[in-house]
């Protein structure tokens, strides 16, 4: 018994170790952003080169007359534009982007719309097969529920100053934040990466990353880093990898906003944080023993780049540390030995101190009046990410273990900047015995917080509260959905 809780201990132990280099990670970026200046405007060029838009849809009702529109919208000399639908669709989208195409096209615009024989490769192959139709000097790229502001690219390709500079990547924004609580807590964490992680890792001269939509890329650096590929879920952060080894440089542009809708359902966020968390731990599979290899990276660069790559890894980091803290109870209050190292460990609460400067200086950044309410959307936004944590460590795990799965796009509603949501067309079934699993931890979590208070041991009750509280709302969501009948 003792060499079972002595194990306990020390994996507990080494996961704090992770959390905290994570913390220290962040904390430096954040420092970094907080010193980073803009960069200078760039002069307009002599001729302006020419850019494809490509906007690869599947399955997008209620988005694809909007995306085309603002498409064929952009502000740029008529002759140097092309658009590309890529289009997979298989129902209704196909006629309604027809007929947007077919409308633009009569009035000047030099759009097509791409259909393919099938889906192979998803979004990746998508790209490609558009990529193979154009001669392009620049490919720009929005994601079905973007609506880039007519100026895009005049305030984004001038950014292409060097032959050198491969890609230049924007802030995203956020149309429907304000439409319930759930996009608010999604904006919260968006924001924190867009206004200080990306700003950050510009700054210190560290990898960045394209992210999947909202920015354009030189032609001859998607070629010269082998294309875009499939074999991970997440595209966007493999090219960027590709790209950043063979040594392109990455330009980053938090003034320049591309609006977006976040997911207004659950069951939306959870699938396509899915996407994200395995396709990141795919990524990493895939990249971090070549960026550990690289004989020209800093050392600081090839740290950053493997917090980068392992960041989804904290959420299995964080299921583990749960699932061990409630007999962690136990052993304290019967196992007077390890009370120096449950000393030890208690101070490690302080990694919330670097997230909590990371989340609060991007907070700042969102307006003037921001800061008043921060520590209720910090908590909130801590315990939703401790509740998803099952799911996404499973997607990790996933990832890790090479287990292919399809790429499943999230559905969009055309929510805009009203609180009303519209009514959904698309829904994802929920698949296995997660919510089933997810209500078991809750009761186990509620038994932490239980023994906690029986045994007088205090340190872990915010966690465990955290964890009730996460957990608790995506087992009442499930069940609300299940009465539902949806």
């Amino acid at each position: 018994m003792l060499f079972l809780e002595t194990g306990l201990v020390v994996i507990y132990g080494l996961c704090l170790v992770f959390m905290l280099g994570f913390s220290l990670a962040q904390w430096q970026l954040t420092r970094l952003a907080r010193r980073a200046s803009p960069l200078p405007p760039p002069p307009m060029p002599a001729a302006w080169p020419l850019v494809t838009v490509q906007l690869p849809i599947y399955n997008e009702l209620n988005v694809v007359e909007r995306l085309i529109d603002a498409a064929a919208a952009l502000d740029y000399p008529r002759e140097r534009l092309r658009i590309q639908v890529l289009d997979d669709s298989t129902d209704e989208t196909v006629a309604l982007a027809a007929a947007r195409v077919a409308h633009h096209r009569a009035l000047g615009c030099a759009i097509t719309h791409v259909r393919r024989p099938s889906r192979q490769g998803y979004k990746a192959g998508a790209l490609a097969h558009g990529l193979a139709e154009t001669d392009s000097e620049f490919i720009a790229i929005f994601d079905a529920d973007f609506i880039p502001e007519p100026d895009f690219l005049r305030r984004v390709v001038p950014y292409f100053t060097s032959p050198a500079i491969g890609m230049v990547q924007t802030r995203w924004g956020h149309l429907n934040e304000n439409a319930s609580l759930l996009t608010r807590l999604q904006a919260f964490g968006l924001n924190a990466h867009f206004l200080v992680e990306q700003v950050g890792r510009q700054a210190g001269g560290h990898f960045l990353n394209f992210n999947g939509t909202g920015g354009v890329w030189r032609r001859t650096c998607i070629a010269d880093a082998g294309g875009w590929h499939a074999d991970t879920l997440t595209e966007d952060l493999d090219l960027s990898y590709r790209a950043q080894l063979r040594g392109w440089r990455f330009c980053y542009l938090p003034q320049v906003v591309a609006p977006a809708e976040l997911p207004a359902h659950l069951d939306a966020l959870q699938s396509q944080q899915h996407r994200w968390n395995k396709g990141a731990a795919e990524t990493a599979r895939k990249h971090l023993g070549h960026v550990w290899r690289a004989p020209a990276l800093p050392v600081a660069t090839k740290l950053h780049a493997t917090f980068h790559l392992l960041n989804s890894t904290v959420f299995a980091v964080i299921l583990l540390m749960a699932l061990l803290s409630v007999p962690l109870v136990a052993v304290r209050a019967h196992r007077a030995a390890f009370e120096p190292a449950f000393r030890l460990a208690a101070s490690f609460v302080l990694t919330l101190l670097p997230l909590g400067y990371y989340y609060y200086t991007a907070w700042q950044r969102t307006g003037p009046r921001a800061g008043r309410w921060f520590g209720p959307m910090f908590g909130l936004f801590l315990a939703l990410s401790m509740g998803l944590a099952l799911r996404n460590a499973q997607a990790v795990s996933q990832g890790f273990l090479g287990r292919a799965s399809p790429f499943v796009r999230t559905p969009k509603l055309g929510a805009s900047h009203s609180p009303t949501l519209p009514a959904r067309r698309y829904r994802l079934r929920e698949t296995g015995q997660l919510p089933l699993a997810e209500g078991l931890l809750t009761l186990y979590f509620l038994a932490g917080l239980a023994a906690g208070l029986y045994y007088g041991s205090y340190g872990l009750l915010p966690f465990h509260g955290l964890l009730v509280v996460g957990f608790g709302t995506l087992t009442g969501y499930a069940l609300r959905q299940r009465l539902a009948g949806n």
